[in-house]
């Protein structure tokens, strides 16, 4: 799959986004090893800090399924920029994703910057910071 693919994937899961407060939609697709693509979109809640967002809604699915192999991500919304990752979104994106993976942010308007996963959350706390304790 193409990374231009991949994104139109992302911009249309937006249309299935649950966002009822913010009415802020955001879509993610997700490319696994073995050529799958799973994707999602934010689900949003009257209680606000159990939201979910695109990127973690598509990796979990992905993960509920079997697959824990990723080759690439793109993430979209309606802004202004390519859309970055919240803080908690790339923390689990460092979980499950190889340090030079690419990840693809745009808009709307197919405005696009790709970022390697080590470059979204350098220095990042992870499973080897675990096993040192």
């Amino acid at each position: 799959m193409t990374k231009n693919k991949l994104i139109e994937e992302a911009i249309s899961v937006r249309q299935r986004a649950y966002v009822p407060y913010s009415k802020f939609a955001v879509g993610a697709a997700l490319l696994t090893k073995s050529g799958k693509v799973f994707t999602g979109g934010n689900i949003e809640n009257a209680a606000y800090s159990v939201c979910c967002c695109a990127e973690r809604v598509t990796i979990f699915k992905a993960l509920s399924e079997g697959e824990n192999e990723f080759i690439a991500m793109a993430v979209a919304a309606d802004t202004e920029r390519p859309v970055p990752p919240c803080g908690a979104c790339r923390q689990v994106m460092s979980e499950f994703f190889d340090k030079e993976m690419e990840i693809h942010l745009t808009n709307i308007k197919k405005e696009t910057k790709t970022f390697k996963m080590k470059e979204l959350l350098p220095f990042s706390f992870g499973t080897e910071d675990l096993l040192g304790s």
